[in-house]
């Protein structure tokens, strides 16, 4: 009885050391990966709604989370070796903007998982098999709501004296343009505005494009949605100089001087990409993880270029208006 009672403690003992030992080794911080193709700087605000969204589901950042910001300061070329970085690192999950960034993680590797903080067509980019069944390692938000076009020409109608011809651009080599080319064909017929789609492969058309939007005197430009992601502040500035109203798909393109956006917002999707990270933290599959459309949408206005191209703006379209940019 002595010698079973002797090994019972030391058993007993053995298993409290290795609780003990459990206990006091430090629990693993999850590292993320986020892959951008801008500057650390370029887009606090997206930034920030990423950070914000892991707040909201307790994490804390260089606490029990670590991010790791990649950034490839708006050279396209250096995302292949970004992404490659964070795979050495062994991060558990990578966030990434934008067809571009996607495709070089996606390139990168097939198991880490990968969460699109912002896509405008996942199925036609090849990321996902479909949004409801996303099918490999990539998931997250997509920004494809074409009918947005067809909102934004309402909104020039509304804006533009008379508005009758409307020059439409974007680049017919990425996903997603043709979809939206077909909603702004349709909700043109219903508001009897004549439109002329002038593809930008290169930032050589867009001065092209101009001329054509000049020597035919159109009333307005509108970009579409995500197709002109590279060239959008060179279109911005070129409509200014023309003295053509122009609508965007993006935010951001207005506070850098651009007249109106009607679009998704981009940083309620970093947001919400945290959501993802979270999921899959816990031990979702990306591959079960349907892929999110926008739910989100904000109208904003640029006084500053209204006046630089001689443009009032009507008092029921500023009243409409989630921010106004003076």
């Amino acid at each position: 009885m002595a010698r079973k009672t002797v090994v019972a403690l030391l058993v007993s003992l053995t298993l409290a050391s290795v609780r003990l030992a459990e206990a006091q080794q430090p629990k693993k911080v999850p590292r993320i990966g986020f892959l951008g193709s801008t500057s650390f700087s370029g887009n606090p605000a997206r930034r920030e709604a990423f950070r914000q969204g892991l707040r909201e589901l307790g994490y804390a950042e260089g606490k029990t989370i670590d991010v790791e910001w990649r950034f490839a300061e708006g050279n396209a070329a250096r995302l292949s070796s970004l992404a490659a970085e964070l795979v050495r690192l062994k991060v558990d999950v990578i966030v990434t903007g934008g067809s571009a960034v996607t495709r070089a993680a996606k390139a990168a590797t097939l198991t880490i998982p990968i969460v699109m903080a912002q896509d405008n067509d996942p199925v036609g980019s090849g990321f996902v098999t479909s949004l409801a069944h996303p099918g490999g390692n990539i998931t997250g938000l997509s920004t494809l709501a074409p009918e947005l076009s067809g909102k934004q020409l309402e909104l020039l109608k509304e804006t533009v004296p008379r508005l009758s011809r409307v020059a439409v651009l974007g680049t017919s080599s990425r996903a997603g343009n043709a979809q939206a080319l077909k909603e702004t064909e349709l909700a043109a017929a219903a508001l009897d505005v004549q439109l002329q789609y002038l593809d930008i492969l290169d930032s050589r058309d867009i001065e092209t494009a101009f001329r054509t939007v000049s020597k035919r005197r159109f009333d307005a430009i509108l970009v579409l949605d995500s197709t002109l992601l590279d060239y959008s502040t060179q279109v911005a500035e070129t409509a200014l100089k023309s003295r053509v109203p122009a609508i965007y798909f993006d935010s951001t393109v207005v506070e850098k001087g651009g007249l109106m956006s009607y679009a998704t917002n981009i940083s309620d999707l970093a947001r919400r990409a945290a959501i993802y990270v979270d999921k899959i933290l816990k031990g979702a599959k990306p591959a079960e993880l349907p892929v999110e459309q926008p739910m989100k949408f904000e109208f904003v206005i640029n006084l500053k270029a209204a006046k630089q191209i001689g443009l009032t703006i009507p008092p029921n379209v500023l009243a409409r208006a989630d921010k106004v940019i003076k």
